[in-house]
C-alpha cells in the first residue's frame, strides 16, 4: 500500500485551502491502492491555516528539539507538526505502507528540499517533519516530483 499527501489526490487541505492534483496519485487512491494523510490536519491544525516554516533548522532538527516550526506571524506551531508526524507514522504501520508520497516542500512531507524559515520563498535542503520521522523509522519516503518521474 501506499501513503499519499491528501492534497497530492486533490483534496482541499493546504495551508490556504487550495490542492495540488497530481493525476496519478488520484487514480492509486481511486484503485484503492493508496491512502491518503494529512499530517498538519492529523496534528490539529485546520484549513486554512497560516503558513509555516522551520526556523534553525529542518525535520529532523525539530525531533530533536534543536529547531521550531513557526507560522508566519510568528506563533509557535512545532506540537502540532511533532503530533501529526507521529499519527502519519501510525497510519504508515497500520496500513503497512511501502513507499511514501508526500508534497514537497512543505515543512511536515518536504522529502528534499524545504523553505529556508525566512518566509521569502526560498528553498533549501532539508527534511519536513512527517518526513524526517517516517524515514527515522525504516519507511522510503519520495516526493511527487520524484514519484512521477521514477514510478
Amino acid at each position: 500500500m501506499i501513503l499519499v499527501s491528501s492534497c497530492l489526490a486533490g483534496l482541499e487541505v493546504r495551508y490556504n485551502g487550495t490542492h495540488c492534483l497530481n493525476e496519478k496519485i488520484n487514480k492509486l487512491v481511486e484503485e484503492n491502492k493508496a491512502v491518503t494523510i494529512c499530517p498538519e490536519l492529523l496534528g490539529g491544525l485546520s484549513t486554512p491555516r497560516e503558513p509555516a516554516e522551520i526556523v534553525g533548522g529542518d525535520g529532523d532538527d525539530v525531533l530533536d528539539g534543536n529547531a521550531k516550526v513557526i507560522g508566519k506571524s510568528g506563533k509557535d506551531v512545532t506540537e502540532f507538526y511533532i503530533k501529526g508526524a507521529y499519527a502519519a507514522l501510525e497510519k504508515a504501520k497500520e496500513i503497512n505502507a511501502t513507499i511514501v508520497v508526500l508534497k514537497e516542500n512543505s515543512p511536515s512531507c518536504g522529502s528534499s528540499m524545504i523553505y529556508n524559515g525566512q518566509f521569502v520563498g526560498q528553498k533549501v535542503v532539508g527534511n519536513g517533519v512527517t518526513s524526517a520521522l517516517l524515514k527515522r523509522n525504516g519507511l522510503q519516503v519520495i516526493s511527487e516530483e520524484q514519484f512521477i518521474r521514477d514510478i
